[in-house]
């Protein structure tokens, strides 16, 4: 696996530029969410594996809505009440967010105006929560937290459901973690995740919370015997969270719990990073921190357009990674998509409790037979297969795809030649690929 790298920068570029306030972006400028201030943008890993296209074993088959709270999808196994048929973990969490039994398709780090230009109309839109302290997410809107409430309300109004990625800890810099065991800057951190699920909960209806891509890898990779139970963390000092561990583990946990008392309506999705393992050993470090009773699971096919990284002279956000880089859409040679389905769905057999995964910063590239392109028009294939052969990831209990751009030089909907436009209009066109 590529380990991520410059990944806040990126996202503080692309929100600027989104916003009109300079700098560079996935491709957005427009004003299409009327906000002041700069959310932000772009993490993520990228995820390839051996092997075939699979359901990894594990079925949905008798889940019904579990959490009393209201946020959960996982629930008992033993269907309806009174004998009717059961209802999969996606189709509860589709109708959690009042969408159609279908797999859905998201933009992120994208202006609506934008959207509006191309006749985009998105399940899901996704923006980025950023920063801890002075400067931080909380304070782009008047009064603190508004942002969530703006963006929430701009979605929505374009009949879209909200999601936020949470990428708080990159405040001290990527992959410094000094911070956990920090009261002071952990005091900080709690405090925004508590206003965002605030925020949400005053906004009243569903939102999607994805939290804190890379952060999970980083803190495996640093912790003792890669064990997050061992690793110290600033938790039991929040009330709603006073009866666990100050660990990572704990801090993972702490996610869930704070948002079910606040915010029952979020629902919360945890990424993981293949870069520390294989797809059993990365389930069992996230059940360690919780995942297994979130909401959805959050995947990733790569997180820049394989002709950035092909270039003969990348930019620094694609200087990682090693080739081959385009994936092989016949299946037949590494690197291909049915090899990354069956890492994801190896891994949700592994976590358990058999929750829907929702495909997050897809990349948006146009497919070419040439390698490389040119800066925001490099070549990927991820847009064409997945909106082609989007049945494949209904099959492996998919709820939705987002696509979004990785970083300020990858292709976003203002520059793939109407390519997304296109392809999500066909795959509505037929019905969309149905949930299992």
């Amino acid at each position: 696996m590529d380990i991520p790298s410059r990944r806040c920068a990126s996202a503080l570029m692309a929100s600027l530029l989104l916003f009109g306030c300079g700098g560079g972006g996935g491709g957005g400028g427009g004003a299409g969410i009327p906000l002041v201030g700069s959310p932000a943008g772009q993490s993520g890993t990228g995820g390839q594996s051996d092997g075939g296209l699979s359901n990894g074993g594990q079925s949905n088959g008798g889940q019904v809505a579990g959490n009393t709270s209201g946020g959960g999808t996982q629930g008992g196994n033993g269907g309806t009440s009174g004998g009717s048929a059961p209802v999969s973990a996606t189709v509860v969490m589709a109708n959690k967010l009042g969408k159609p039994s279908r797999v859905l398709v998201g933009l992120g780090t994208t202006s609506i105006d934008d959207m509006k230009s191309q006749d985009i109309h998105p399940d899901i839109v996704d923006q980025y929560l950023v920063g801890v302290g002075s400067g931080a997410w909380p304070t782009w809107n008047s009064p603190d937290g508004a942002y969530v409430t703006y963006t929430a309300q701009a979605a929505d109004a374009y009949g879209a459901v909200p999601m936020f990625t949470l990428y708080q800890m990159t405040a001290n810099g990527e992959g410094n973690l000094s911070g956990i065991s920090d009261a002071a800057f952990m005091n900080k951190y709690w405090d925004q995740v508590r206003l965002m699920y605030q925020r949400i909960a005053e906004w009243g209806k569903p939102a999607l919370v994805n939290v804190e891509p890379d952060f999970w890898g980083f803190a495996a990779s640093q912790a003792p015997g890669r064990d997050l139970t061992k690793m110290a963390a600033a938790v039991k000092g929040q009330p709603e969270c006073s009866t666990l561990p100050d660990t990572v583990a704990g801090l993972g946990q702490c996610f869930v719990q704070m948002g079910r008392k606040v915010a029952p309506k979020a629902l919360i999705g945890f990424p993981p990073a293949f870069w520390t393992g294989t797809p059993a050993e990365a389930a069992a470090m996230m059940r360690a921190v919780g995942a297994n009773q979130a909401d959805f699971i959050v995947a990733q096919t790569s997180d820049r357009d394989a002709g950035c990284r092909e270039a003969a002279s990348p930019p620094a956000e694609c200087q990682n990674g090693s080739a081959p880089f385009y994936w092989d859409a016949s299946n037949k040679t590494s690197p291909n998509f049915h090899d990354n389905q069956k890492h994801y769905s190896d891994y949700r057999a592994a976590l358990g409790n058999g929750l829907p995964i929702l495909w997050w910063q897809t990349p948006m590239g146009v497919p070419s037979d040439t390698p490389g392109g040119t800066d925001q028009h490099y070549r990927d294939n991820h847009v064409d297969y997945m909106l082609t052969h989007a049945q494949e990831y209904g099959d492996m209990h998919t709820i939705g795809i987002v696509f979004s751009a990785g970083g300020g030089h990858q292709t976003s909907i203002s520059t793939d030649g109407g390519q997304l436009a296109r392809l999500s209009a066909q795959y509505l066109a037929r019905g969309g690929a149905a949930l299992k």
